[in-house]
């Protein structure tokens, strides 16, 4: 009966040379088949194979042991390094599918690196000391994989793609203002009333022009041309701009909570806010996913449900 193989140390894997020092550990054929899961005339297969490439004999072969001949131990002493570390590397690589640790990529736009994550992320990283993150702000995803991100974490509908997209939340989409622009010029009654006034654009990071604007009620959606002096490319200055009283803008209520909560911000029009934003994590294969990926999938979505 065969011997189980140790987890995350499968000699076999590492092809002849792997069975080369199973063979050489064990003392035989059959021992070293047994630690392999492969059967002694299959190990003795695998030996003659390297010798016929080497062009030498590596074991002297009696009907009751074997030993390697001088060449043999030459070239073992010289390879057996090299696959210590080969062991090593794959036992490592192995273990970062169960433990979290390593440098996590993370892709974002700039309002949710600056909203939703770095204010939040002390827990997470106190719970794994042996993971770093990096997270990068870009306009686009980009290529992940080109590029070498572990996860993304977006607002929009998902594009056609291999990688895989987790849908995390939706959130509201909300007009709002400063207490001190609505004393100025008034709070629009209907929609269309927001086209007389001052609106902080937000510029399409695709098109470079800015984001039309919409107002939803149930089934009904009404669409405003907006204008004003002001538009910006990041979530961050369109917040700041609005609380400084430049003009009426246009938020994700992820965002603007707690400046509404406070009063620093006022919602305009709240009957028309049924518009939903979603926001997504992508990442690679499921079936790939490794330790520090899951742990942070599993952060964020806790987060988004808070």
């Amino acid at each position: 009966m065969q011997k189980s193989r140790p987890r995350g140390f499968d000699l076999h894997s590492l092809d002849g040379l792997g069975i080369l020092r199973a063979v050489v550990e064990a003392g035989s054929f059959a021992r070293a088949g047994e630690a392999v899961g492969l059967t002694q005339s299959a190990v003795s297969r695998a030996i003659a194979r390297i010798e016929e490439r080497l062009g030498v004999r590596l074991f002297r072969r009696t009907a009751r042991s074997i030993s390697l001949t001088d060449e043999g131990r030459r070239f073992y002493e010289a390879v057996a390094p090299h696959l210590a570390a080969i062991v090593d590397a794959t036992t490592e690589a192995g273990s970062s599918a169960s433990r979290v640790r390593g440098r996590l990529r993370v892709n974002v736009d700039a309002g949710i690196g600056q909203f939703l994550l770095t204010p939040r992320l002390t827990p997470f990283l106190a719970r794994y000391p042996e993971l770093t993150v990096e997270l990068e702000v870009r306009d686009r995803m980009g290529d992940l994989v080109r590029e070498g991100f572990d996860v993304s974490v977006r607002f929009g509908l998902p594009r056609p793609s291999a990688l895989k997209a987790r849908l995390l939340m939706r959130t509201r989409i909300v007009t709002c203002a400063s207490p001190e622009y609505l004393a100025r010029h008034g709070a629009p009654q209907r929609p269309r009333d927001i086209e007389q006034h001052q609106c902080v654009q937000f510029r399409d990071p695709a098109t470079g022009s800015p984001f039309g604007w919409e107002f939803v009620r149930g089934k009904q959606v009404v669409p405003v041309n907006t204008s004003g002096q002001l538009m910006v490319n990041g979530s961050g200055p369109l917040l700041a701009a609005c609380l400084a009283g430049q003009g009426i803008a246009q938020l994700l209520e992820l965002y603007t909570r707690e400046y509404l909560d406070d009063g620093r911000l006022v919602q305009v029009l709240p009957e028309w806010a049924d518009e939903t934003y979603p926001l997504y994590a992508y990442h690679h294969s499921a079936q790939l996913i490794s330790a520090k990926v899951r742990a942070f999938l599993d952060f964020v979505v806790a987060l988004t449900r808070e």
